[in-house]
């Protein structure tokens, strides 16, 4: 039996400070940990409408970005089911709005993942610069270990890279 295909997607933009919290936790995922055959660490940095492809091919979709919803900076959210259209609808960022779109498309072929949006409140996403608030920066770890929940949740294991557990192990990355 074919295995449940699992994609983990950092979205979000580097250039506007905490806009890119998503695309630094799929760099940090995918820096740190391996993970098996059926779980992709995708960078979608923007894409939007260009990751139909991607998501309309998974079973599990597990979105990581910035979620502006008028609270605190650093506060994490875990949306899911008919949270994400009402929180998207507040146009938190374009790329969101791309990426409501595409998940629709997914309806009409009747191909819609599983989908759970881990967030962060943002502090600051409007000015120009590459590094994350300190606000921000101090949750990526925080983000980083609900995205690994996720995949336990989902009956997913996975390993820290090189680590000397891992050697026997089926997540190792194969070259």
């Amino acid at each position: 039996m074919k295995s449940k295909q699992i994609i983990i997607l950092g979205v979000g933009n580097l250039l506007f400070t905490d806009e890119g919290v998503g695309v630094r936790v799929a760099e940090a995922l995918q820096d740190r940990y391996e993970f098996p055959e059926n779980v992709k660490v995708v960078d979608g940095g923007t894409l939007g409408m260009n990751l139909l492809g991607i998501i309309s091919d998974t079973d599990h979709l597990i979105v990581v970005d910035a979620v502006r919803n008028n609270g605190d900076p650093g506060t994490l959210y875990r949306l899911a089911g008919e949270e994400i259209p009402k929180r998207i609808r507040a146009k938190n960022s374009l790329h969101q709005v791309d990426l409501l779109e595409a998940l629709t498309c997914c309806q009409a072929l009747d191909k819609v993942p599983e989908t759970v949006i881990i967030g962060v409140e943002p502090e600051d996403i409007t000015t120009l610069g590459i590094e994350l608030t300190p606000t921000v920066s101090a949750r990526v770890e925080d983000l980083v270990n609900r995205v690994l929940e996720e995949l336990t949740s989902l009956g997913v294991g996975y390993c820290l890279r090189d680590a000397e557990v891992c050697a026997d192990s089926e997540f190792v990355r194969r070259i």
